[in-house]
């Protein structure tokens, strides 16, 4: 029995009888890191001594080997968000998820690489060097969360908790052929995530499985007094509603989703997986989303704006990275963020703070505003039709390392299926649907209406009884899965 190729639950349910005890997971684990992390660069902080989980019955994942996107507070343990800024900086406290996974017995073994303050689409603007794809390690991983998927695609840890902001767990899980969760915004507190777009951010899971999802959000969601816009959503209660069951459903599937621009073979493949669903019992019908030009540049907007506020606050005077020889306090903000960030985060902070300015605001940070309202109206018509929607995460395939950084405009482009669902604030989630003719894996985009995490959930985990995509593990040799 080769325990990385166990899903979280499986491990977990083996931990609780005995029949695996934590040591042998935690050597199976640190020998998949020991083996891979040379080439996918996955981690940023591997802990040499994690503590196990004192009670195996805290919950049905106790005792299970994880890991943390690194711009997730974790009590000294340092948390770069993968910039030179924050250097050395070891948080005094943890983040709430963090809190609630280790209460429910998570032992986590580090931290994981990641797109530069959560702003990318590759894992390329780490400044730690960039995340390889387990399946072709010539090809990106796809971002921000690259390591998470990474690390759970290469059998590394059985489940990570990445954060995602315009699709950055659900186009890294497609890209890695892993599932990957972003739920509706509020149902998982933010309390202790490094912010890039506070109204934008949510943190979930990337695992094997759907059910593992489940399980790690009914361990995540919740009330949380130190958020105020956390929602009190009832927890505990999603992996038990996986049914499998899609009779009655209603599944539209927007035409304007799988126009020009997108890949034939994702096409296809995403398509097929609507066959799936449909031999499960949902209903299929074909109908028009006609936002999807406008998610895209009011994404940029939104986002950008308010990380040119919230990382106003680096400025290498209370923690993080210094910048030597400066004269007097400006020049220590500038020589500071100047040296400290990297070019992306520079694009991005300065298309930020141009839109907030006199004279541009109205013209362009109120205008997004606008459209965000307009394409959350738009889902909410759509969801007094149908119960769930299907849609590709990403135009293509994961792109060779280099080629999205050398076209900015580009790489924005390729979160045109996922941004929209945050902007919303609904729940999404991409599902393994097949590999393209170079060997890449193909992801499938579930989004139900806000609080509706159950039945994405449940229709992600009908299609995954039906199909083995998900069960697929890379050699690290080019990516032919067996």
């Amino acid at each position: 029995m080769e325990l990385t190729k166990l899903t979280a639950l499986e491990l977990g349910e083996r931990l609780r009888s005995g029949e695996v005890s934590q040591a042998e997971a935690l050597a199976a684990a640190r020998a998949r890191i020991d083996a891979c992390q040379g080439e996918t660069r996955a981690f940023l902080t591997v802990l040499d001594d994690p503590a196990p989980a004192p009670d195996l019955a805290a919950s049905p994942l106790a005792g299970v080997p994880m890991a943390y996107k690194d711009n997730i507070c974790t009590r000294g343990v340092r948390t770069t968000c993968a910039s030179k800024i924050l250097g050395d900086f070891a948080p005094p406290y943890d983040a709430t998820v963090v809190e609630r996974l280790t209460a429910a017995g998570a032992v986590s073994l580090g931290k994981l690489n990641l797109d530069e303050f959560a702003m990318g689409s590759t894992t390329e603007t780490s400044f730690y060097g960039p995340v390889r794809n387990p399946w072709d390690l010539t090809r990106v991983p796809g971002g921000s969360s690259g390591g998470a998927a990474a690390a759970v695609a290469a059998g590394m840890v059985w489940y990570a908790i990445g954060s995602d902001t315009g699709g950055s767990i659900r186009q890294p899980a497609a890209y890695c052929g892993v599932t990957g969760m972003k739920p509706t915004y509020g149902t998982v507190s933010r309390y202790g995530l490094i912010a890039y777009a506070s109204s934008l951010d949510q943190m979930g899971p990337i695992a094997r499985s759907a059910a593992d999802c489940a399980a790690v959000l009914d361990l995540m969601q919740g009330k949380d007094r130190r958020d105020a816009t956390s929602l009190d959503v009832p927890a505990g209660s999603l992996l038990a509603s996986l049914t499998g069951d899609l009779r009655g459903k209603k599944i539209g599937i927007p035409a304007d989703c799988f126009g020009e621009g997108l890949d034939g073979e994702v096409r296809a493949a995403v398509l097929a997986a609507a066959q799936v669903l449909k031999g499960r019992g949902a209903q299929l019908e074909e109908f028009s989303l006609p936002i999807m030009e406008y998610v895209v540049p009011a994404y940029y907007i939104i986002a950008c704006a308010e990380a040119s506020s919230n990382l106003s606050r680096f400025d290498g005077v209370k923690y993080g990275w210094r910048a030597e020889g400066y004269e007097d306090l400006t020049d220590l903000y500038n020589r500071t963020r100047t040296e400290g960030f990297g070019s992306e985060v520079k694009r991005r902070i300065l298309l930020g703070t141009f839109v907030l300015s006199t004279g541009y605001y109205d013209a362009y940070y109120k205008k997004a505003l606008q459209v965000k309202a307009v394409i959350k109206e738009a889902f909410d018509r759509a969801f007094e039709q149908y119960d769930l929607l299907l849609l590709p995460v990403s135009p293509t395939t994961a792109p060779r390392l280099g080629e999205s950084l050398s076209d900015p405009l580009k790489m924005y482009l390729s979160d045109i299926y996922t941004v929209s669902v945050n902007l919303a604030g609904l729940p999404g989630l991409s599902m393994p649907c097949g590999f393209d003719s170079q060997g890449m894996p193909i992801g499938a985009q579930l989004v139900g209406p806000a609080l509706g995490d159950a039945a994405v959930l449940n229709a992600a985990h009908a299609y995954q009884l039906d199909t083995d995509w998900h069960t697929r593990s890379p050699s690290l040799k080019g990516g032919d899965g067996k």
